[in-house]
């Protein structure tokens, strides 16, 4: 674990406009009394050697949770791949590993998994897949790719399968990790996760 971490880069992302939200910033909604953002944070902190934090808005509030954060190049809330483009461009590791900053339950071999796959398999792009569907904002990219995807949205690319497409990747099995993947996008859905957890689900 330790030269996994050593080559990895965590971004967090939480970039979008949050238009289920009212426009509230889910990331520092609380969950629990906490920012959900540090949640997530909680969890790459242990696993990268370092973490990036992708905020169109707000930095103040979460750079108060301990890491850098950077802004899309581009305005105008262009999705995670712009958010991706900003974090390849500043790591300093091979590798960066995405997770967003609305789903608290990161598994704590989430990096791990993905890495682990991405080297056995020679693959530039590692994707978590829930047993039902791709997770694509569930990444781990080598840098190398930052060139093609700089080019892919300057010509007006946004949606990431489409980005996929373009090289050779890997999905990783985390169907054992269902609350991975559990996401805040409504009031309603950030309360009945607060009761999953009063209710000792996790």
């Amino acid at each position: 674990m330790a030269k996994t971490r050593d080559e990895v880069t965590g971004l967090l992302l939480a970039g979008g406009r949050a238009r289920r939200m009212d426009g509230r910033d889910k990331g520092l909604l609380a969950l629990r009394g906490r920012p959900m953002a540090a949640w997530v944070l909680d969890q790459l902190a242990q696993q990268t050697r370092s973490v990036l934090i992708s905020a169109n808005r707000n930095a103040g509030s979460y750079a108060d949770l301990g890491h850098e954060v950077i802004a899309d190049r581009d305005a105008g809330f262009l999705g995670p791949l712009a958010g991706l483009a900003t974090g390849l461009d500043r790591a300093e590791t091979p590798w960066v590993v995405t997770a967003p900053c609305d789903s608290p339950f990161l598994a704590a071999d989430y990096v791990g998994r993905l890495y682990d796959v991405a080297l056995n398999s020679g693959s530039k792009v590692a994707v978590a897949h829930d047993g039902h569907r791709l997770q694509p904002v569930f990444s781990l990219v080598n840098v190398s790719c930052r060139s093609d995807l700089e080019i892919f949205l300057k010509d007006g690319g946004r949606k990431i399968d489409r980005w996929l497409d373009r090289h050779v990747w890997q999905s990783v099995d985390f169907s054992d990790r269902p609350d991975m993947f559990l996401n805040v996008n409504t009031p309603l859905e950030l309360q009945n996760i607060e009761e999953m957890l009063n209710s000792g689900e996790f």
